[in-house]
């Protein structure tokens, strides 16, 4: 595991579970000031990680990540530790990432998204916020169904009691 500061906010109860019942997925930017993307994946020094809805999107965590993780040395042992942190991400945008970042990325169920340095992170989240609305790309409009057949199954485990 890598060395790394890691804070996850906590939302109240309500708001929280209100965000569940929604169609909702965990948006992770590369990011060294939570404003814009302004990093290569391997060599992340932080992500801001959001949960994002129809109608909201709020940040859920953030981590930094110690010097000797984020340097470019070729380790791809470091890699498994960003990815680990990003699990239950649908997405994780960066300026730039490797091949084999993206192969593991996949393989975790995360989609590595590409953005020019510099595009701000509130205007990638509400770009996302339309695209929820209207006609979410395949990787997103993939996820939200796994996730509603994740819920169906979670349903049918409780059991029926009349």
């Amino acid at each position: 595991m890598p060395h790394m500061r890691h804070l996850k906010l906590v939302h109240s109860t309500e708001r929280a579970a209100a965000m569940r019942d929604k169609s909702s997925v965990k948006i992770a930017f590369a990011s060294s000031d939570r404003r814009v993307v302004d990093q290569h994946f391997g060599a992340a020094e932080a992500f801001c990680i959001y949960q994002l809805a129809e109608d909201d999107a709020r940040l859920v965590e953030v981590a930094e990540f110690h010097d000797s993780d984020v340097a470019m040395d070729g380790h791809e042992g470091k890699l498994a530790g960003k990815i680990e942190l990003l699990e239950g991400c649908a997405a994780v945008y960066c300026n730039a990432v490797g091949a084999s970042a993206i192969k593991q990325l996949l393989a975790a169920g995360i989609q590595p998204m590409k953005v020019e340095e510099g595009a701000l992170v509130d205007e990638l989240l509400c770009g996302l916020n339309q695209s929820l609305k209207n006609d979410p790309p395949a990787w997103l409009a993939k996820r939200l169904q796994s996730k509603d057949a994740d819920r169906f199954a979670e349903m049918e485990a409780e059991g029926w009691s009349e």
